[in-house]
């Protein structure tokens, strides 16, 4: 009985603690940036044609769509004149001819921040000597497994587990989890996908060690002083559906892929925008030659936006990119947000990604 009493009490301890979190609308953004060039080139469409080490990402249920026995992917990209970094890096294996698992890795950061808190003494001196450096930094890890169920013809799942941990320099951050699973189903030609992403909620629990002076500094200076909470971010929904037309032969393809991302957290600058949901279509194409060279092309944030006559508008955020194959070697090449569509002049970036695959690994042998 006693025993009973205390875990029910936990659980209300730990349901009240859930219930009192802040729902975030605009939470772990770094996460929905995107990965690799070819799907940023392809307006981040890419849940359904996303059949590599990239779909640890997108769609984990993808990941058995892998031909090679691994896969490792790279990517490096800068924003706002550098002064942001994205760097993302994943690896894949094939656990056997059933399922198959892989790791990724996220980190969206600003380095050397200027800390001008003590910048002036307690005296009202100023002393350049004081200020130091920090770095505001996000990181994920995504632990991706697929799985083929052979009673489900044409069906393949897979599911993510994030750990994600938001760095503030000396002054906090937080922790967080949550899970993504996704599904893929082809019929004849057309293939189809859908994901849910943050499906239990993504929690994270941020923490704040401010001294009693940086306080003091926050108060006069009219900042508001953090404190200990816990922030979610609500599950979202993106189905998508693509299929390869042949052009001439098998020499010439075209791919077109159009998702839907469905968020639940309320009214947002969308084409379609209700109090409980709204919906933001993403649109890609691929046209390859020989599976060798590929260009692409693609669009997506289509909002609504007020022009220097103070007159809404449609506008889009248009993307294009190449990718040369050779060998065991994919390099592409992205150009993004060139079109300015959010408002933004020159806020165009240029991004490269490798991807490599390995049917086998040699190791050699120690000698005797």
């Amino acid at each position: 009985m006693f025993s009973f009493r205390k875990n029910f009490i936990g659980f209300l301890f730990i349901a009240s603690q859930v219930c009192s979190a802040q729902v975030a609308k605009y939470s772990n953004e770094f996460l929905t940036i995107g990965v690799s060039a070819r799907a940023l080139a392809m307006g981040g469409a890419n849940i359904v044609t996303s059949t590599d080490v990239t779909a640890g990402y997108f769609n984990p249920a993808n990941l058995l769509k892998i031909k090679p026995k691994y896969q490792l992917a790279l990517m490096h990209n800068e924003y706002y004149a550098g002064l942001a970094k994205y760097d993302y890096a994943a690896f894949s294996t094939r656990i056997d001819s059933n399922s198959v698992a892989a790791v990724s890795v996220i980190r969206f950061g600003t380095d050397n921040i200027p800390n001008t808190l003590n910048l002036v003494d307690a005296n009202g001196n100023t002393n350049y000597n004081n200020i130091s450096t920090f770095a505001v930094t996000n990181f994920a890890t995504l632990l991706s497994y697929a799985r083929k169920i052979p009673k489900l013809k044409g069906f393949m799942l897979g599911a993510t587990a994030k750990i994600v941990r938001n760095s503030l320099g000396p002054f906090g951050g937080s922790w967080g989890f949550g899970f993504d699973v996704g599904a893929s189903y082809t019929y004849k030609k057309w293939h189809f996908a859908a994901v849910g992403r943050d499906i239990t909620g993504t929690f994270n629990a941020y923490s704040y060690n401010l001294t009693a002076s940086q306080q003091q500094t926050f108060a006069l200076t009219g900042n508001t002083i953090p404190s200990n909470s816990i922030e979610v971010t609500l599950p979202s929904l993106i189905l998508g559906v693509s299929r390869t037309f042949i052009v001439w032969k098998d020499k010439l393809s075209l791919t077109p892929e159009v998702n839907f991302v469905t968020t639940f957290d309320g009214r947002r600058n969308e084409v379609v925008s209700t109090r409980a949901f709204s919906i933001d279509p993403l649109i890609g194409l691929e046209l390859c030659y020989l599976r060798l060279i590929y260009l692409r092309a693609g669009f997506n944030n289509i909002q609504q936006a007020t022009n220097i006559n103070n007159v809404n508008q449609w506008v889009v955020t248009p993307s294009i990119g190449v990718g040369i194959k050779y060998k065991i070697f994919m390099l592409d090449y992205a150009l993004t947000n060139f079109g300015g569509g959010d408002g933004a002049i020159g806020s165009y970036s240029n991004i490269f990604s490798l991807r490599i695959d390995i049917n086998n690994l040699h190791f050699a042998k120690p000698k005797a």
